[in-house]
């Protein structure tokens, strides 16, 4: 397959908000490769490399001599080696070499190829093409049912690797991944819900309400004596936590899969700040250190597990949760979130008292009839805190007056589109904005700037923020027509992605009823 296939698709995915031509045209460039094209190409339309972060960016790749190809000639296979061998130089006279390399593959391009491999090489690939979106266009490719799809990719974590076994083997293929313990699969989410009472009653109070704590995810896997920890975007951190994996390792069984969270805290037993949590994880992954934090070996981590998805031998990913818990009980009960199961509303209201007092941000509501939905963010779980909390995409922000004149400062804010990925903006709000927090922003924004004017610099969208507001409210001002009421910054979350963020609908959902 051409190269300029891909980035013809690409171009033709960009150019339209219409979803359905989205999957047609993904599924048709899928539907054109040989399986050993597939994987790069699945990669690519999501807006990734196989070989994960390759170090070359933009400035470096428009810096190169040479003016592009006239016509196209560059081939999928051709491409896809040319980033295996650049992620493979390392060492002395690695830069001259990566630099040879990188040349060779410009010069090769023609200007429009060169534009994509900027973009994908830089991470700024915006065409509204998420996983979501390949997902569904892998299923109709490959002529197999999408809830097999999205499941086997759930469990293996890799899209690509998802394509291939249904393009080769169908539906036959996807229905043999099984949870492979060692192997992360993809977080559940959890909702913003309304209220505590809504929440009981949507579930009949068949619930498990459970402390919500301001810590990190993360899931645990292990085998034996082998134990593996990981973010929740699959990132592996076990060397940076070993009193973690030698508390999972002295637990009374041989295989187990854990979720949960983990947490530093003070000497009297309470919460630290989020940011001090992650600054654990930042000695082992920088790009998970919060503005302002400095990394460090210092704090030592607790788990808090709610979850089990293996025992044993046994996987429990379509176990309702009041059989997790069982399970979760019987091997960790002493590590295990705080949780009342089934609780009336005065109890459950008294519990979300507790929690808020004790430190914790509110509780999780959770459905006791519901399995494991890995990957997806559904009504199952509902996240009940005194003031609603966003996860929310920054496209820009204006510089500042006054005190802080000289620093980017009042935030432009999107939530997801959930058909196209794209972030649609809902508000502005230069609230909550600390001056550690001024200084951090206007140090690192113009590394993701995509434009800007005289009063405002427009950023890619890279950077998810936690928003509190007050509710929500209809608005014609925004392409959403929705606003937030009094939003002000409670933290950025380097955990997260923008396919994280929040969507428009969550909003919406909040919107005061009619």
């Amino acid at each position: 397959m051409q190269f300029s296939d891909v980035v013809q698709t690409s171009e033709t995915v960009r150019a339209t908000r219409s979803r359905k031509t989205k999957i047609a045209a993904i599924a048709a460039l899928l539907g054109a490769a040989v399986p050993d094209e597939l994987e790069p190409v699945v990669a690519w339309v999501s807006g990734e490399l196989r070989q994960g972060r390759l170090g070359t960016g933009w400035r470096t790749l428009t810096a190169l001599d040479g003016a592009p190809a006239a016509a196209p000639a560059l081939t999928v296979t051709e491409v896809d080696a040319a980033f295996t061998a650049l992620a493979a130089t390392s060492g002395a006279g690695s830069t001259a070499r990566r630099r040879e390399l990188l040349t060779s593959l410009w010069n090769a391009a023609t200007a429009e190829e060169q534009s994509f491999l900027a973009r994908l090489l830089s991470g700024e690939l915006r065409q509204g093409a998420l996983t979501a979106v390949v997902s569904e266009a892998v299923a109709v490719a490959a002529e197999v049912p999408l809830e097999l799809v999205r499941r086997a990719y759930m469990l293996c974590g890799q899209l690509p690797r998802t394509a291939t076994a249904a393009r080769t083997g169908g539906a036959a293929a996807l229905a043999a991944f099984r949870l492979e313990v060692g192997r992360p699969v993809r977080p559940m989410l959890a909702s913003p819900g309304p209220s505590l009472d809504e929440a009981l009653a949507e579930f009949a109070g068949e619930v498990s309400v459970e402390h919500k704590l301001d810590g990190a995810r993360i899931q645990v896997h292990r085998d034996g004596d082998r134990v593996s920890v990981f973010t929740r975007t699959l990132r592996d951190i076990t060397a940076g936590v070993p009193e973690l994996v030698d508390l999972v390792r002295g637990l009374d069984c041989t295989s187990v899969v854990l979720d949960g969270e983990t947490l530093a805290l003070t000497d009297a037993g309470r919460p630290r700040p989020f940011q001090e949590t992650m600054s654990r994880f930042a000695v082992f992954d920088p790009a998970l250190l919060p503005p302002g934090a400095n990394p460090t070996r210092e704090l030592l981590l607790h788990p808090y597990f709610f979850d089990c998805l293996h025992l044993d031998g046994e996987d429990l990913l379509d176990a309702p949760l009041r059989d997790r818990r069982i399970a979760l009980t019987k091997v960790a009960s002493a590590h295990s979130i705080p949780a009342l199961i089934g609780p009336d509303a005065e109890a459950a209201a008294e519990y979300f008292d507790g929690a808020l007092a004790a430190g914790h941000e509110g509780v999780m509501v959770k459905s006791l009839d519901a399995p494991y939905a890995a990957g997806r963010r559904g009504r199952a779980w509902q996240k009940i805190k005194p003031t609603h909390t966003l996860d929310l995409v920054v496209l820009g922000a204006e510089w500042g007056y006054g005190r802080r004149t000289g620093y980017l400062s009042n935030l432009h804010l999107g939530a997801r589109d959930p058909v196209t990925g794209e972030p649609v903006m809902v508000g502005k709000t230069f609230k909550g904005l600390t001056d550690a927090l001024l200084q951090w922003q206007t140090a690192e924004f113009p590394r993701h700037e995509r434009s800007r004017d005289e009063y405002t610099v427009y950023l890619w969208p890279e950077l998810v923020v936690e928003i509190a507001l007050d509710g929500v409210q209809f608005s014609p001002r925004y392409p959403g027509g929705v606003a937030l009421r009094f939003a002000r910054v409670v933290r950025y979350r380097p955990d997260k992605s923008p396919a994280d963020a929040d969507t428009i609908d969550m909003l919406r959902a909040l919107l005061p009823k009619s």
